[in-house]
Order: C-alpha cells, then sequence, then structure tokens
C-alpha cells in the first residue's frame, strides 16, 4: 500500500495445498503446489499464481514475502530464494508480503520450541510434532531466527516449479521442446537467443497443470545466494521513501492515540475526559479495553488531547514493585514449581563436597523490547470490510482477532503487513491493533491511523522476564569437576500463548534455554528449571529466554574455571571435544576460530583484558570475545570477536550485519537497561531511563561464520549471537579488574562504570 493511495484488496491466498507435505517421520516429501479458486480470488485478468509465493501477471514476476521485515532484511533473503530458481534479474524483483494464510505457517518455529534437546537423539520426533502443529493451527508467524531456515527449502522449491511452469508454457506457446529451452533474467531463452518475457506467458500458464517433484539447482549454480547482495529495499531506506506502517497515509484519514491502565491487566475505574473533549481537533473520545482513544484529525494534537485526560486506575493483579517480584522469583526454588525437563549427568550431589563447593547466585532483569517505530495501526471499518495495515509478525493471528471482535467473516477482513521499525519480538503481540479495531468500530468510515506516544509504548510492553539462578559447583585436578544449576523465571510462552487464546501444555523449554543443552562434557552436569507464576505479562525478547540464561550459565562456568586455575577457552575446548554428538565437535571448532580472531593466547596489551562466552541457541553454536580496556576507574569496550556457524551463509553481508546489529543491542543492554516496576506499573517510560549503547561506545566488530555443515543445513543468526554477548562483557570486566559482576545491567554492580 502506498502512503498516498486507496486500501486495496490483497488477493485472499488462502486455501491452497501445504507447500511441504508427505509427512514421513520429519522429513517433507514435496507434493504439487495446487492452487485453488479461493487462491485466486481478487486477481486481475491474465494474472495468476503459479504457486502461493510466485505470482504472475503482464507486469512480470511477484515474489510473496510472508515473512515479516523487521529490520532483519527478511523480504530481500526470500526474495533471493525465489528468483534464484526462477532466474530473474535482482533490479527486476518485485515483492509483496502477501495475505494471511495457513499455507505460510511456520514449521520450523513450532518445532523448535518442542521441549526436545537439539543435541539429543529426538530432533526427527520434535520436527515432526512441530510440523503438525504448525499446519494444524496455520501458525504464520516470524519469530525464533527461522525466517531462512524454514523459508529455505519451500522458497526454493517454489521458484523452482514457477519457472517449470513457465518453460512448459513456452513449449506449449512455441512448440519448442521444453529440453531445448533455458531461462535468463525473467524471460525464457528460445533456441535462436529470442527471449519469452514471463509476463508474455502468464495467460498460457494458467493452462498448465502444477509439477510436482521439482528439485532445486546445484548450489554451485547459484547467481545470489551464498555472495553479498544489496537488500531490495535498501535504496528505499535510505532516502527516506520505504513506507513503515507509521507512514501511512491515506484520503479521508483521522488520527488516534490511546491512554491505557499503566498497571498491565488492571482496569479503569473512571475517566473525566471533558477537558479533551475541548481540546482542538479532538473528533471523538471511545472508550477501549482498559482505557480510552482519542480521535483527532492530527496525531499530534490527539496525544496533546489525551494529556488532558483524568484517570482513576485499577491496581494490578501482581507484586507492585521489583523487589516483591525478586522475592516471589526466589521463593520458586521449590518441588512444586519444579518443571519436567533437565539434565542430570553423573552424580552432582556426591561430586559437590560441602568443605570445598562453589556457590552463587545470579539475576536478570525485566527488558523492555523498545523499538524505535511505537505501535500503531491503521484500520478502516467500512462497507461491512476491514482492513488492517499495520507491521506485525503474526499476520494470520490478527484474522482471526479481527474476526472475534467483529463478527465479519475471513473473508471480510484484510492484513496489509508493513515494513516494521524494529520489533525484537515486540509485534508478536496483537494488543495495539485490537484497540484501533476498536476506534474503527465506534469511528466507521474513515481509515484511523492509531499511534503510541513513546511512554504508552514502553508502559504497556510485554517486556523479557526477570529471572534468578542459583548455583553450585565443584572442581577436581584443575578442571570442571561438577555444575549444578537451578533457574527460576516466568514462562513466556505460557504468557504470550494466552493472549492468543493458545493452549499451552507441558513445561515451557524457554526457561532453560541456553543452559540444559550446552555441548559441554562436564563430568557431573544438572540443569533444573522452576516455573514461576506469573508476574508482569511477559513476552519473546531477541533470543528468548537464552538471553539472560547465557549471562548467567557462562559466567558462572567462568567462575569454576577460574577456581580450577583453567584458561577459559583451553577448558571450554576440552569441555566440547569430549562429546559424543556431532554439535559438540562444531562447537569446539567456534570456540577454536574465536580463539584464532581475538588472538586469546597472546597477551592482550596494557590495561586490557579479554572475556570468553559461548551458546548454543536456536541451533546455532556462537562463542563470543569481549576486549576491554581500563580507562581511569572506567571500562571501554573496545574489540568484539564473534563465531558461529549457521551452516550454509547464503548472504554473507547481511549475516555479517545481523551479528553486529546483536552485539551491540546484546552489550548496551547489559550495560545499562532495566525495566523496573513501582506502584505496579513501569519506571522506565522513555528512552532517557532506558539507555542503550551510545555511538561513541561502539566497538570493533570481527565476526567469522563457519560452514562446516553442509548445504542442507540451514539455520538464522539475527538472535543467536545476542546471548553470549553480555557473559563475555562479564568476564571481561572480571579479567581487567577482579570485580565479578552476578546482576544485570553491569552499571549497577559497585565498582563497574562505563566511559
Amino acid at each position: 500500500m502506498s502512503r498516498h493511495g486507496t486500501m486495496s484488496r490483497r488477493a485472499a491466498l488462502v486455501g491452497a495445498a501445504a507447500v511441504a507435505g508427505g509427512l514421513v517421520f520429519g522429513f517433507y516429501a514435496t507434493e504439487p503446489f495446487r492452487v485453488n479458486r479461493r487462491l485466486s480470488n481478487g486477481l486481475k485478468p491474465g494474472a495468476r499464481m503459479l504457486t502461493p509465493y510466485v505470482r504472475i501477471d503482464q507486469g512480470g514476476v511477484t515474489i510473496i514475502t510472508p515473512r515479516a521485515d523487521l529490520g532483519q532484511g527478511a523480504y530481500s533473503v526470500q526474495a533471493a530464494l525465489v528468483a534464484e530458481e526462477l532466474d530473474i534479474a535482482w533490479n527486476d524483483i518485485k515483492y509483496d508480503p502477501g495475505a494471511p494464510s495457513a499455507v505460510y505457517a511456520n514449521t520450523t518455529v513450532v518445532r523448535e520450541g518442542v521441549p526436545l534437546s537439539v543435541i539429543g537423539h529426538f530432533e526427527t520426533i520434535a520436527e515432526a510434532a512441530g510440523y503438525g502443529a504448525a499446519k494444524l493451527l496455520g501458525l504464520q508467524l516470524t519469530g525464533g531466527s527461522s525466517t531462512v531456515a524454514d523459508g529455505y527449502r519451500k522458497l526454493s522449491i517454489a521458484g523452482a516449479t514457477a519457472r517449470e511452469v513457465l518453460l512448459r508454457a513456452a513449449e506449449k506457446q512455441t512448440g519448442i521442446a521444453r529440453d531445448k529451452l533455458t531461462t535468463r533474467d525473467g524471460a525464457v531463452i528460445l533456441p535462436g537467443g529470442q527471449a519469452l518475457s514471463y509476463a508474455s506467458l502468464a495467460e498460457t500458464a494458467a493452462t498448465i497443470e502444477v509439477p510436482s517433484g521439482i528439485k532445486p539447482k546445484d548450489p554451485k549454480d547459484w547467481r545470489y545466494l551464498g555472495k553479498p547482495m544489496q537488500r531490495i529495499d535498501m535504496v528505499a531506506k535510505c532516502t527516506g521513501t520505504a513506507t513503515f506502517g507509521i507512514d501511512i497515509r491515506l484520503p479521508g484519514m483521522v488520527y488516534a492515540t490511546v491512554c491505557a491502565n499503566p498497571h498491565l491487566g488492571g482496569t479503569m475505574l473512571s475517566c473525566d475526559d471533558s477537558a479533551a473533549e475541548k481540546a482542538k481537533g479532538v473528533l471523538k473520545i471511545v472508550p477501549v479495553k482498559g482505557g480510552v482513544g482519542v480521535i483527532a484529525d492530527n496525531t499530534w494534537r490527539a496525544f496533546k488531547a489525551a494529556r488532558l485526560l483524568k484517570f482513576r486506575w485499577d491496581k494490578a493483579p501482581y507484586p507492585e514493585n521489583s523487589a516483591a517480584m525478586f522475592k516471589e522469583v526466589r521463593d520458586s526454588f521449590i518441588p512444586a514449581r519444579r518443571l519436567s525437563i533437565g539434565r542430570d549427568d553423573g552424580d552432582v550431589d556426591a561430586a559437590i563436597k560441602p568443605e570445598s563447593k562453589i556457590e552463587a547466585e545470579y539475576s536478570v532483569p525485566y527488558l523492555a523490547h523498545a523499538p524505535l517505530e511505537p505501535m500503531n495501526a491503521v484500520v478502516q471499518f467500512k462497507d461491512g470490510q476491514l482492513d488492517i495495515c499495520t507491521g506485525t509478525q503474526i499476520p494470520a493471528f490478527l484474522v482471526r482477532t479481527a474476526r472475534e471482535m467483529t463478527g465479519l467473516s475471513e473473508g471480510d477482513i484484510h492484513v496489509h503487513a508493513q515494513l516494521c521499525g524494529g520489533s525484537f519480538g515486540r509485534r508478536l503481540e496483537d494488543d495495539y491493533v485490537r484497540q484501533a479495531i476498536e476506534l474503527a468500530m465506534a469511528y466507521r468510515g474513515s481509515p484511523i491511523k492509531m499511534t503510541w506516544t513513546r511512554e504508552e509504548d514502553m508502559t504497556h510492553d510485554f517486556p523479557r522476564p526477570l529471572a534468578v539462578a542459583k548455583m553450585r559447583g565443584a572442581v577436581k585436578d584443575g578442571h570442571v569437576d561438577a555444575y549444578d544449576l537451578q533457574i527460576a523465571a516466568p514462562s513466556v510462552n505460557a504468557s504470550q500463548l494466552s493472549r492468543l487464546n493458545l493452549p499451552f501444555l507441558g513445561p515451557d523449554a524457554a526457561i532453560l534455554a541456553g543452559a540444559w543443552d550446552q555441548p559441554f562434557a562436564i563430568p557431573n552436569y544438572r540443569v533444573r528449571g522452576y516455573r514461576v507464576p506469573e508476574l508482569v505479562p511477559v513476552s519473546s525478547w531477541r533470543s528468548v529466554g537464552a538471553s539472560g540464561n547465557a549471562f548467567m550459565h557462562e559466567c558462572f562456568l567462568d567462575e569454576l574455571i577460574h577456581a580450577a586455575g583453567a584458561d577459559p577457552l583451553e577448558e571450554r575446548l576440552l569441555l566440547s571435544k569430549s562429546g559424543d554428538n556431532p554439535l559438540y565437535a562444531t562447537s569446539h571448532e567456534v570456540l577454536e576460530a574465536v580463539g584464532e580472531m581475538s588472538n586469546w593466547r597472546s597477551p592482550p596489551g596494557p590495561n586490557r583484558a579479554r572475556g570468553l562466552a559461548f551458546t548454543l541457541s536456536f541451533g546455532v553454536p556462537v562463542a563470543e570475545v569481549v576486549e576491554v580496556e581500563k580507562v581511569g576507574d572506567a571500562i571501554a569496550i573496545r574489540r568484539v570477536f564473534v563465531a558461529a556457524e549457521v551452516g550454509r551463509v547464503l548472504d554473507p553481508d547481511n549475516l555479517r550485519n545481523q551479528v553486529e546489529g546483536a552485539a551491540i543491542w546484546a552489550l548496551g543492554h547489559a550495560m545499562n537497561a532495566e525495566l523496573t516496576f513501582e506502584d505496579g506499573r513501569a519506571v522506565q517510560t522513555n528512552y532517557h531511563r532506558y539507555e542503550g549503547m551510545r555511538l561513541y561506545q561502539a566497538p570493533q566488530i570481527e565476526v567469522r561464520a563457519l560452514e562446516t555443515s553442509g548445504v542442507e543445513h540451514i539455520r538464522g543468526i539475527g538472535e543467536p549471537a545476542v546471548p553470549p554477548a553480555a557473559p563475555a562483557l562479564a568476564n571481561a570486566i572480571f579479567a581487567a579488574t577482579g570485580i565479578r559482576a552476578r546482576s544485570l545491567p553491569l552499571n549497577k554492580t559497585e565498582g563497574i562504570n562505563f566511559v
């Protein structure tokens, strides 16, 4: 949708056959891309869906990119996967996020949510269970660093299948045998060199039966994949012409904002809107769940009028301050709250002697998502139709939400997914869209642009949960001999799924993510989790449970290594070398690589020190070294080295960008950020109280991607580089100062200051 356009009706891409089907114990056999009538509804004359991912008309080929672009380059990599097989020139690519559909279910993210260790023997079962759940529930969502992993086969086969349809269309149209035809830059090339554009074949292609069993190209024939690619939206973003959700402008548009109870879960007792109603530009005051919406003739006037509202709020149904919340977490280390999953190697209790045990408690705080683009949506309810324009990671869920709220049929609800100005997991929620729908139902006919203030965004976030870890350990003969780790945290999955009206059964693997499945063969190694009753409603944050667990796991492991008198790198290499699973060997290679990159075995120089951390999360082993310098009484972060193994690298530039961004994101939060609560509401209401890393503090970052596990092993990198950053920094600070920080943010520990 253009920012100066009309609400167009995208074709409802629903009812198509499974993109990948024929489940055989966790592996997928491709079946034909059957495209029925409903899939073709709304297409212009002469247009056709060749597969659910490829639309062709007289204007050319459009690639459907159903995973949200949150700044991570998702549209580009999805388009490249299809374009590689279709032989489309990069500068001719057109893309469209498409309409919500179960055909775009994310089987990977669900599969990896199954609480089975990725280094155990149950990966195939998890894959099968995840596939079935995703298809059954129609889980079209973006998250878990799964866009590339989930789309690699699906999109490649979709592009290859569409190419074959076009070749057969050219054969039918010209009478030239299929095996004498080739493709290049969006055209079928005849033996004499004549080019038939794909657009010219659209009408004939509509008569071709979509074939099955088409295989993608051999990677040696790739033109785009595996090489640096400029993002397809780069020029638009650099020139300010890219349309994000907050940029939408429509004829007759009105503007709105919402004020809801800042005590999450609390209700509104009363509201005096008499002054706001008289404010310049105000069109209507509308009750919404838990608060009030102000509709005006521009956003600024809506904001100003909202400040005039006088509320009496009900209290939140959870402890009023952070201290009480942490007490509840610490009180959760009891058998009744213990999870049924964990790790228990050797005999921890026998190995940890009372007279020589090493103990510690670590904690991590709530963290806000705080994306640069605050929550917003444009919604229009007119003539029995509902249109929603917004940046979202869950478009199919928005359709269901709208259906429940309005009573409309699915065919009368149209979600137009937009570019997102950040998310980090925040746009996995639908609360802001619900509010916009409430406004649209009360003010029908006109498109309404609802935008949250930054303060509304910060105080109504569903944060990353707080957590506490209790550890015991022992060393023997200069090595780590025993590690007993217990982690207590609220359940992200239970909280998040309850807001989507989805059931959550069994233990939450996120509570122990990045801790219980680490590839270290410690002789006596036990990891247990405890589920804390929900305090503040929580949600997925970049790298989810691993974001905090890695800090606690890796910092205490560093304590044990220090107590043993061993070297942090050499001891981890020893522990990872001892395992019998392939991921141990891969992790060992990653650790060797980061040691080489950082010149670990040589002194770092005057006033400098290094810290190391490793985390396996989302199936990706990542090792990071942070090098710091003492500058007076303060610490400066000078260099960061990151090694990761993601299998086949499809876009080396984007991988490097993702890793660099993850490191900056994680280090900034580790240094300064926390979300605290007083009187039942968030204290940090804007960036001045929730500070990240400043530009002058940003270190040099070196990235190395290993490709040792083969072309068919494809993993995402948007989240896995986050978890090791905080512990690597904390371990570097200990090496430089002797100060062991056991809680985040690090600037709360006495003696730790940053330049």
